[in-house]
């Protein structure tokens, strides 16, 4: 299944999915918090969350209206963390666009975001049940621990490989991997299903973090909403900068590190030099090869699923996960 293909699956899927959005969001009687809502739920999401809640039901045979309410849960819980994530990282931009921080200030976006997982929460457990609920519980857990390993780990320039995908899988991975598993959840499906599932998630999870810090140094602005090389100016360790570190010479790892421990502006001044480094120690093809395994794990773990759908649920998953290798933002 090729890349138009796939989008003339998801395209119908992605629009029902913001049309049972927007008629929930009817409910909010507040309007600053309504004009927050509008503006940071459909700030172009490409809602790969739900998208995979409906698509792994779908899989194992059950696809009705509530499970589109049951995933849009899920961009509801995305969205809260992004609005979250913005204003613990003081960002000024947010996909191309002024962060919703910087247009309303930050007690608004913390309400705002507060109200976001509250009604996740209530779509999951009344939708989803108890087991879903326990499910998506767990990996927003998961994700809080993930964000202080990060904290944690902050100003430490000697970060392993190993470190990065604990950071990973608690940002993202596990995240992915709920949505999927409670899809399969709520379709009925068996434990052996259940598991194939929330395995899927968690490697196309990780292959899309490493694809997302790769496209930090190799997109551009106007599709990635972000400078160029951004993360290293904020002194962020991903897989492509770690690995060069690793390889370096003692000459290059010492101009690395002097780098990390100096200002953002002089950071900043040298991106270019960054990016001939990674060249030059084969960092970022190193790290496509991490995300190219991921999506190879995903996929295998489908291999044994049966496909309930009555369309091509399977061949749909196995096309996204080849999608995130490819994608551009």
């Amino acid at each position: 299944m090729d890349k138009k293909e796939l989008l003339s699956h998801i395209g119908p899927m992605a629009v029902k999915i913001d049309e049972f959005m927007r008629e929930d969001l009817k409910r909010t009687k507040d309007q600053l918090l309504a004009r927050i809502l509008e503006y940071t739920v459909f700030n172009g999401g490409k809602r790969i969350r739900p998208l995979l809640t409906v698509i792994s039901s779908q899989l194992c045979g059950k696809h009705d209206d509530s499970l589109y309410k049951l995933a849009m849960a899920y961009e509801y819980l995305h969205a809260a963390t992004l609005l979250h994530d913005d204003v613990i990282d003081h960002a000024e931009t947010r996909r191309g666009k002024a962060a919703a921080n910087t247009i309303w200030g930050t007690n608004p976006i913390i309400l705002a975001g507060d109200f976001l997982h509250s009604r996740s929460m209530h779509l999951i457990g009344c939708l989803g049940g108890k087991e879903c609920l326990n499910v998506i519980c767990d990996a927003t857990a998961a994700m809080v621990e993930g964000e202080f390993l990060q904290l944690i780990n902050a100003q430490n320039f000697n970060q392993s490989e190993k470190d990065y995908f604990e950071v990973i899988n608690g940002k993202t991975a596990v995240f992915l991997a709920a949505v999927c598993e409670t899809g399969a959840i709520y379709a009925g499906a068996d434990k052996t299903i259940t598991n194939a599932l929330h395995n899927y998630g968690a490697n196309l999870g990780n292959a899309f973090q490493i694809i997302d810090d790769l496209l930090d140094y190799l997109g551009t602005p106007g599709k990635t909403g972000k400078a160029v090389g951004n993360d290293f100016c904020e002194g962020k360790m991903t897989l492509p900068l770690i690995h060069t570190l690793d390889a370096a010479s003692l000459a290059d790892r010492d101009f690395i590190l002097d780098l990390l421990a100096g200002d953002r502006t002089r950071r900043n001044n040298h991106i270019e030099t960054i990016q001939k480094l990674f060249d030059q120690y084969d960092s970022i093809q190193y790290s496509r090869d991490k995300a190219n395994k991921m999506v190879d794990n995903a996929i295998n773990t489908l291999e044994n699923v049966e496909d309930r759908s009555a369309g091509d649920a399977k061949k749909i998953l196995i096309a996204l996960a080849r999608y995130v290798l490819s994608r551009e933002k």
